[in-house]
């Protein structure tokens, strides 16, 4: 019986060891030259350089974009044995800024590592484009990817901006992605952006 008792203490610490493992596996490294995600609750200013990018056009309910998005993407960087990098960059119509739209067209983009990396094989629904560097208030979250929290974290950029007349929106929303799917929802990153100048 008491074989049974050492099993259990080491079963536990076995699977804990199997999910660490699972997390570091999923962790990724920013594309060269991004900042580092900003702390959950803080809105701040950033810069991002220009980067390239693996994106998949999308239409219809806006909170099932990255999960539709999903397969099609990780085919492409698999098959091109292109690296995965964090965070996962999903860009939202112009009109969620003015009403809690809820369908729509969006674009989700695994962002590649470096500009010099070009795919040999793209299939027809992914595009590679290069995006421009630009300035964006960010506001830093902690929690679930829910579609409500994107809403509730675009109204505290909204706010900031009209208490912040200096700086004005100038493109999409988007929200950057940084954690994946084995990670708790309490403790997944994200980042609510609009592009702006000064």
């Amino acid at each position: 019986m008491k074989p049974l008792y050492l099993l259990l203490p080491l079963s536990i610490i076995a699977i804990a060891w199997l999910a660490f493992g699972i997390y570091q596996a999923n962790s990724a490294p920013l594309p060269m030259g991004f900042p580092a995600p900003t702390t959950p609750g803080k809105i701040e200013i950033k810069q991002y350089p220009a980067y390239r990018a693996a994106t998949y056009h999308y239409s219809g309910n806006l909170s099932e974009a990255g999960s539709q998005a999903f397969s099609s993407l990780f085919q492409h960087i698999s098959s091109n044995n292109i690296s995965m990098t964090a965070p996962v960059e999903t860009r939202y119509p112009l009109s969620t800024l003015e009403s809690n739209e809820k369908t729509g067209e969006a674009t989700v983009s695994f962002l590649y590592r470096n500009t010099d990396i070009y795919p040999q094989e793209i299939a027809n629904n992914i595009t590679v484009e290069d995006i421009p560097s630009m300035t964006v208030v960010s506001l830093g979250l902690m929690g679930g990817y829910s579609y409500a929290s994107y809403q509730y974290g675009l109204d505290k950029l909204k706010k900031w901006l009209s208490e912040n007349t200096s700086y004005q929106m100038i493109g999409k929303p988007r929200r950057l992605f940084y954690d994946g799917p084995y990670k708790p929802d309490a403790t997944k990153r994200s980042e609510i952006q609009i592009p702006v100048t000064q």
